[in-house]
């Protein structure tokens, strides 16, 4: 049970809360009178007189009893004859700018004018410097120079008024409405009824002279105009051309803290600091870009369109330029040097020769981009993006080839054993003839074979080593470590994979998850990137075809007629709510439900519960053909080839992403036989039924993972939320390639020229840097 203390504690600080956002009789849920009229209050009648009526009075009588009442918990009024210790002195107040004085922008926000309590208002918006306020741009803009003739507005119309109250009146038409309306004389002489509908707060700011804009939605009623408000400001005389007459800005903010507020902050932020740009004039003469003046004060206050529009492109800009800076610097060094190699023509040639197939020309000209990397004496450091089937091993065995001929190991580290297997044979093919030793290392291996195969790359009697995590295990030692090729890095750990890279290899990483240039170039901000765009010929396009689940029944009977012809199938159930648990129990059902739809098909499970080994084990057996079809949960392994499996079918298509489900599709199609996707959806909307054509429509990884950028926004894309990239206030991922790319070069040629931001001139952009990084890790980096 609660002591008096703690309930008072607890009574305490919602009240303080209350009087700090501005007694809007808001930041109680049900207000102030009901939390006194819980237990909670008891103890302290006196503090339920002093508010009695709260939800009544205006702010300043809100205020005046908010002060009463937390003075009566804090013991100071007279009444009070219990002893108290001591309080302590309360911290001098940090003191306000003087008129004309200038202020860091790292100042706290309690330096500013904002008024009484204005200080509290912004930090509840999180704004607890004045660079955080020059940097909360309005989310959007409104044209006010000339607003609109009310007599030409159309019903429903969304409009922006200003003008004074000349009357207002309230209405009770039944017990529980409150209707409060006011007449509004606009500047041109025009008057417009405007209605709030239970919202008691407003009435303070409704008195007959007050000047306000409103905006909201239009109701005509013959000659008469009648707006149903969305959005209400005062405008007092003295700020009056901050909200009227010109481009405004509309801010995030919250109950109790107006727009005026804000512009009138932001006004004053920027007439406090200097604004002195962390961009050298002729980086922004080369980038086209304004100085940051002229920036800040046209997103905030822009006189005309083109000063907005240059606001946004150099905020924008630094945006990215920072993004790039931050992820280039997060990794130990930010020009190492590396291996350098030989990687002739010659060498190549002979890879090439020892193929079964030859390149095609999007190999060819990701492998002149590895090779021109493996030459350069600086560490190699490289994304290779390709979509499934691309060709992507082929170009790593090359590139691991060159590495060999001159004298290093080279090592492939995949995420999981199977897919560590699948890169051993298909390396021992590429490879064996040209006399390279390949070795495979991972943890199902006995421990006998596990130290003999330790002790042969220790003593470089292995050339290239696949493997697992069991790669970066303390006890492995290569000899000449050269090249390390990673395999789907975004399921590595950063730490996991830096112990790999520690002998500084030359680095190449994998990946057929099909990701938007804009976002590899900030997920992947360190490495460059290079993208095979072009499947071999001779593959025949898988077919995909969407299905509601009413004809489920014909989708099974084509899959058994697959079955019958020789072919196998994989029938894929969706994640639900993120619960492994119904996740299983939903799979298990549909393999018990298939089993009575198919009676001839042998039929087996594959699920997130399943041990490493179980899973391996029930792979390979569907690899040996020893069943038909596997019902599986979203654990299948991206790259995992079953050749004879030709139909994929995905249950609940809809609760997948886009690019998922060109992941799963791209489980078939591994052999010579035509292969089909079969997406089953159990939404019929129209918009579920627009995004899934997608894909129907559609076998271009990139083009579907474009489309799944715009649809969803980075964060849900796999992996990009553990990639460190921020919500972007300005930027826009899905359009901005350009920009991130002339951003990327300007932040890489800041850094080779001085990886440590040490230059006098640079000072101000690494303070910038440092002040918008969050992190305090990130911080001791630089």
């Amino acid at each position: 049970m609660a002591t008096v203390a703690e309930m008072r504690e607890r009574l305490r600080r919602p009240l303080a809360a209350e009087l700090a956002a501005g007694c809007a009789d808001r930041v109680v849920a049900g207000g102030v009178e009901r939390l006194l009229a819980s237990p909670l209050a008891n103890p302290f009648p006196g503090v339920r007189e002093a508010l009695r009526g709260y939800a009544g009075h205006d702010e300043a009588g809100r205020a005046e009893a908010l002060r009463a009442a937390l003075a009566l918990l804090d013991g100071q009024d007279q009444a009070a004859s219990a002893p108290r210790p001591a309080r302590p002195a309360a911290k001098p107040a940090v003191p306000t700018a003087a008129p004309g004085e200038r202020l860091p922008p790292d100042a706290e926000v309690t330096r500013l004018d904002s008024g009484p309590g204005g200080a509290r208002k912004l930090q509840s918006l999180g704004l607890r410097t004045l660079r955080d306020v020059l940097h909360a741009y309005p989310h959007r803009h409104e044209d006010r120079r000339a607003l609109p003739d009310l007599s030409e507005v159309e019903e429903g119309q969304k409009v922006t008024v200003e003008g004074t109250v000349i009357a207002k009146s309230r209405r009770k038409p039944k017990p529980n409405m409150l209707i409060l309306d006011v007449t509004l004389e606009t500047p041109s002489g025009g008057r417009v009824k405007a209605s709030w509908f239970n919202q008691p707060w407003v009435e303070r700011q409704l008195k007959e002279g007050a000047r306000l804009v409103l905006t909201g939605r239009v109701k005509t009623f013959g000659r008469s105009v009648q707006l149903g408000v969305e959005h209400l400001e005062t405008v007092e005389d003295a700020q009056g051309s901050l909200s009227t007459g010109r481009i405004v800005g509309v801010y995030d903010s919250k109950d109790g803290i107006s727009q005026e507020f804000l512009r009138r902050t932001a006004f004053r932020a920027l007439q406090a600091v200097p604004l002195d740009d962390y961009l050298p004039a002729h980086w922004r003469q080369k980038y086209g870009l304004t100085d940051l003046g002229d920036a800040l004060h046209g997103m905030h206050f822009p006189h005309d369109e083109a000063q907005l529009e240059r606001a946004f492109a150099r905020l924008r800009f630094d945006e990215y330029l920072f993004l790039e800076l931050r992820v280039l610097l997060q990794g130990e060094d930010v020009v190492l040097l590396g291996k350098r190699f030989q990687a002739t023509g010659h060498d190549i040639a002979t890879f090439e020769a020892a193929l079964p197939f030859q390149l095609t020309g999007a190999q060819r000209r990701v492998l002149l981009e590895i090779t021109d990397d493996m030459r350069s004496e600086r560490q190699m450091a490289r994304l290779v993006q390709g979509d499934v089937g691309s060709g992507k091993t082929a170009v790593a065995a090359c590139a691991l080839y060159l590495a060999v001929r001159d004298g290093y190991q080279g090592a492939l580290m995949a995420p999981t054993e199977i897919l560590a297997r699948q890169h051993y044979a298909n390396l021992v093919g590429y490879l064996g003839k040209l006399d390279v030793r390949v070795g495979l290392l991972i943890g199902a291996m006995t421990p006998r074979a596990k130290l003999e195969m330790q002790t042969r790359i220790a003593e470089g009697e292995v050339d290239v080593v696949v493997g697992t995590q069991a790669l970066i295990q303390e006890n492995v030692r290569f000899d000449n470590l050269g090249l390390a090729v990673v395999d789907e890095e975004h399921r590595f750990g950063v730490m996991q994979r830096r112990k790999l890279l520690a002998g500084r290899p030359d680095v190449l990483v994998m990946s057929a998850t099909p990701i938007p240039r804009s976002l590899a170039l900030t997920a992947y901000g360190d490495l460059e990137l290079s993208v095979i765009d072009e499947l071999p010929p001779g593959r025949t396009p898988i077919e995909t075809k969407l299905i509601q689940d009413t004809h489920r029944q014909q989708a099974y009977g084509f899959v058994m007629r697959q079955i019958r012809e020789g072919r196998q199938a994989f029938v894929v159930t969706a994640l639900i709510e993120e619960n492994e648990n119904l996740e299983l129990l939903a799979a298990t059902q549909l393999a018990d439900d298939l089993k009575v739809i198919l009676p001839e098909a042998r039929i087996e499970l594959l699920h997130g519960k399943m041990t490493a080994a179980e899973k391996d084990h029930v792979m390979d057996r569907f690899r040996a053909r020893a069943f038909d079809i596997l019902v599986s949960t979203t654990v299948i392994e991206v790259g995992v080839d079953v050749p004879n499996a030709s139909v994929m079918v995905i249950e609940n298509a809809e609760r997948f992403g886009l690019a998922q489900l060109h992941q799963l599709r791209g489980r078939v199609g591994r052999g010579s036989a035509q292969s089909y996707c079969v997406l089953i959806a159990g939404e019929h909307s129209k918009k579920t039924r627009q995004r899934l054509k997608i894909i129907e429509g559609s076998t271009d990884g990139f083009v579907i993972a474009e489309a799944d950028l715009k649809l969803r926004g980075p964060g849900e894309i796999r992996g990009t939320r553990q990639s460190g990239i921020p919500d972007l206030r300005l930027g826009d991922l899905a359009s901005d390639v350009e920009v991130i790319e002339r951003a990327r070069e300007l932040a890489k040629y800041i850094l080779a020229h001085d990886p440590r931001l040490e230059h006098p001139r640079l000072q101000y952009l690494k303070s910038e840097l440092q002040s918008r990084s969050q992190s305090v890790a990130f911080r001791e980096v630089i």
